[in-house]
């Protein structure tokens, strides 16, 4: 039951959100237990950050939102492969990323709760 909210200052395109989406699907599952199979992907583009009083041209600050929780070494590899692919595929360089983990011991889905 994993979420990924990406709040990134660029304008995406369709193709850079598939992508994302695809590949944010295959990363997912560096976190055991979790697969793309109840992945819901989010995208805020345009969205403006500051980091240190500095508007950042190209930052992102993404928010993974798990039912369960996680290692922090399994935590600690997903945000060096999802730093690596804002990177790759935005040019939004690691040190103007920001991931937050959430964990959730209830989650609605389908009308009831896990």
């Amino acid at each position: 039951m994993p979420f990924i909210d990406s709040k990134v200052t660029l304008k995406l395109s369709s193709n850079q959100k598939e992508t994302l989406k695809t590949e944010l699907g295959k990363l997912i599952s560096t976190i055991p237990g979790k697969n793309e199979s109840f992945l819901m992907v989010g995208f805020a583009d345009e969205y403006p950050l500051y980091f240190a009083g500095q508007e950042l041209e190209k930052g992102a600050f993404i928010e993974v939102k798990i039912f369960g929780t996680a290692s922090d070494s399994a935590l600690d590899a997903l945000t060096g492969k999802i730093c690596d692919l804002y990177e790759k595929e935005l040019g939004i360089p690691p040190k103007h990323i920001y991931v937050k983990y959430e964990f959730a011991t209830h989650w609605g889905w389908n009308g009831h709760n896990f």
